[in-house]
């Protein structure tokens, strides 16, 4: 009985001892499996931490490069280069979604790289900005002086106009001075007398003719002196109008126009006379080709545009 409890005791801490030896054993590989699986865990966050770091980093470098092109675009600059960096940017943004860990720094060197073009851009941008600054105190220099060149041409246009109008105040002046000296030196035929011819040459001085003893008409009067007149030949036309106020022409006895006041008028004959200014007596004959109707004959006397005199005479 005693050796068969003692042998049942004997089995029983045989049992108690298999089961601490495999206790053991199995806490042991426990906590190696904890331990392993810790450091897994550690690893998976710290390649998370890692990642998400470098995934930021390349999504701040594309905002920067954002930035500097809007900035570059904004200040007038050229943006192709930029443009370039920033496609190839987002090539190994998409590049780095598919890497593994041990990658992780070869884009942590071009997120240097990235930095360090950022910086050197950051230089040319700081050149471009001073640049323009420049450009907008010169342009605004500019601006002030094309705002005061445009107050000078402004006052120089009022001038010229003011001095347009002085211009043509003294010229309508002169012109009116002119035309009164013309005036002034225009031949003057005083004392008009119309004298009756006959077909046998005989002048007669009466208040009226009788129509069939009327062949020409004679012209007697004088030009008195004038020192603003040139001695030199002058043309004096005739206009003879009839009771009518026809005046009369002949091409047999070189009936025209001249030019009166800007208008083109008939003139009935013309004769040269050498002006000698010294209260000269001058004669003309008229020749009219036909018989002179009864009623009262104006006469008009002309000479260098202007009318010189004048008279009238009947026929009965």
């Amino acid at each position: 009985m005693q050796n068969e409890q003692k042998k049942k005791q004997s089995a029983a801490w045989a049992v108690v001892a298999i089961l601490a030896i495999a206790t053991s054993i199995f806490g042991y590989l426990f906590v190696q499996q904890k331990q392993e699986l810790t450091q897994q865990e550690t690893e998976i966050v710290s390649r998370a931490k890692e990642l998400a770091s470098t995934q930021t980093k390349l999504d701040s470098v594309s905002r920067a490069l954002d930035a500097k092109i809007a900035e570059v675009e904004r200040l007038g600059g050229d943006v192709e280069e930029l443009t370039r960096m920033r496609a190839q940017l987002e090539a190994d943004k998409a590049s780095f979604q598919k890497s593994n860990r041990n990658e992780t720094r070869k884009y942590l060197a071009k997120i240097k790289e990235y930095e360090k073009y950022l910086n050197e851009k950051d230089v040319e941008i700081a050149q471009l900005r001073e640049e323009n600054q420049m450009l907008m105190a010169s342009n605004d220099s500019l601006n002030t002086q094309v705002g005061s060149l445009r107050t000078e041409r402004e006052r120089l246009v009022q001038r010229q106009t003011e001095l347009a109008d002085t211009v043509n105040i003294f010229t309508a002046q002169n012109r009116d001075l002119t035309e009164k000296v013309n005036r002034a030196a225009a031949l003057k035929a005083q004392n008009l007398k119309v004298l009756a011819v006959t077909s046998k040459g005989k002048t007669k001085d009466n208040d009226a003719y009788k129509a069939k003893r009327v062949d020409k008409i004679k012209l007697v009067f004088d030009l008195p002196e004038n020192s603003l007149t040139r001695q030199e030949p002058k043309d004096i036309y005739v206009r003879v109008l009839d009771p009518e106020g026809a005046v009369l022409s002949d091409d047999a006895t070189g009936s025209g126009e001249i030019n009166v006041d800007g208008q083109d008028t008939k003139f009935t004959a013309r004769q040269t006379v050498p002006f000698t200014n010294n209260n000269q007596r001058v004669e003309m004959i008229y020749d009219y080709s036909s018989q002179f109707r009864p009623g009262k004959y104006s006469v008009e006397l002309y000479a260098e545009g202007y009318r010189i005199g004048g008279g009238n005479f009947v026929i009965r």
